[in-house]
């Protein structure tokens, strides 16, 4: 198995280490054809891009595909901000990103003050160590679903990091609309049996490093240990071995 392109890594726009070029020039050491600079949404509280970096983000993007020979995507790691499924990339800044990638994080601007227990009511249930309740499983999952329906998000990051969700109710929904799920390379999130339920429905993967230093860039050893035990068919990772997946965003775009 050969990583074609690793479409999640961060850098100093939010809170990752390397620069937009380190990580192309990693990338392209790795034999890699395209890579993402996905730093996080603007409503995250403690490490967002900004607006006014956008200029810069995309600049500095091109100068590092001019410069390495590679595709590299201007992407957001956008925050789900409430159970509606409310993004913050929303379409009046869709013209400068090529790449749309959404999950849950925690420390963002939650839509609604009840919003909160998709983020904080999840990790603080972990942290306890407290099943969570049916209710909160519902809700962050309709919460996936929801950001889904309603945005033409390229891939769901880290489904199930630090929240309790029914990751198969949500794969079918990102099967059904184009959506893939990422193979996280870098965090635990989906466990061996929910990672089985989901490849059952049917729907596509993509595996990233989700790169905070460029020496992480294209690291897959975590997903490789996981697939080990999880014998789901590598037909189904649209990344590897000279696949390259055909994203939705990009589709939607064109018709603006």
């Amino acid at each position: 198995m050969k990583l074609t392109a690793d479409f999640h890594t961060h850098t100093p726009y939010s809170h990752g280490k390397g620069t937009v070029l380190e990580n192309a020039v990693r990338a392209k050491e790795l034999g890699l054809l395209s890579v993402g600079i996905t730093d996080h949404g603007f409503s995250h509280r403690c490490f967002p891009l900004k607006h006014k970096d956008l200029p810069a983000l995309i600049r500095d993007c091109r100068e590092a595909e001019e410069k390495t020979g590679i595709r590299v995507l201007v992407g957001m790691e956008s925050n789900i901000r409430g159970v509606s499924g409310l993004c913050d990339l929303t379409e009046e800044d869709y013209e400068h990103f090529d790449l749309f990638l959404a999950g849950i994080h925690i420390i963002i601007r939650y839509e609604h003050f009840s919003d909160r227990k998709i983020g904080w009511g999840n990790w603080m249930r972990k942290k306890l160590h407290m099943k969570p309740s049916p209710s909160i499983v519902r809700e962050t999952t309709r919460a996936y679903i929801n950001a889904v329906e309603k945005n033409p998000v390229d891939i769901l990051t880290h489904l199930g990091y630090q929240c309790a969700v029914d990751a198969a109710e949500v794969a079918k929904c990102c099967r059904d609309r184009g959506t893939y799920i990422e193979l996280n390379s870098k965090k635990e999130h989906l466990t061996d049996e929910e990672l089985s339920a989901v490849a059952a429905t049917g729907v596509r993967f993509l595996i990233d490093s989700d790169a905070h230093t460029a020496d992480r860039v294209g690291d897959t050893l975590r997903v490789e240990e996981q697939l080990a035990r999880v014998g789901i068919p590598l037909g189904q990772i649209d990344n590897i071995d000279g696949r390259m997946p055909v994203f939705r965003f990009a589709e939607y775009k064109k018709h603006m």
